[in-house]
């Protein structure tokens, strides 16, 4: 297994499905959170994922505005939980970030539960607690 990095139209047809199929499966169905999952930032995002047998294990997508770059859509499938590889994707995230867009801070809008995860990677909170979607959030940003 090999960490892709692909633009929306370098992904095939079959990687862009096991996307939608990972980040719905978490997002909506596993979250309870019923949002429109698919949006127009896909077109412009990197994406970063890890596949085992052509279905998607651990995936985010690097989105880059004028200030800093938004690491979204964070997620390791449930059956790879508890295992580092959260910790993994976030390191490549971080690597990949470094490489693209070096002179940007690194933003992620994360679930509350997951301060002291992010903060291991050195982000600091920026906001207070708020909530999206019925989730508990704070945004974060690494500079």
């Amino acid at each position: 297994m090999n960490w892709q990095l692909k633009t929306f139209n370098e992904l095939t047809p079959q990687q862009i499905h096991a996307i939608y199929k990972a980040r719905t499966n978490v997002f909506v169905v596993e979250q309870h959170c019923p949002y429109p999952e698919v949006d127009d930032w896909d077109l412009t995002a990197f994406h970063l994922f890890l596949e085992n047998s052509g279905a998607v294990i651990a995936y985010c997508r690097l989105i880059e505005t004028a200030d800093e770059v938004k690491l979204g859509r964070v997620l390791v499938v449930q059956s790879y939980r508890q295992n580092g590889l959260g910790r993994d994707l976030i390191t490549k995230a971080l690597e990949v970030s470094a490489q693209l867009f070096p002179q940007k801070n690194i933003y992620a809008q994360v679930q509350a539960y997951l301060k002291n995860f992010y903060a291991s990677f050195g982000f600091e909170a920026t906001s207070a607690e708020y909530t999206e979607d019925g989730i508990p959030h704070l945004d974060m940003i690494q500079g």
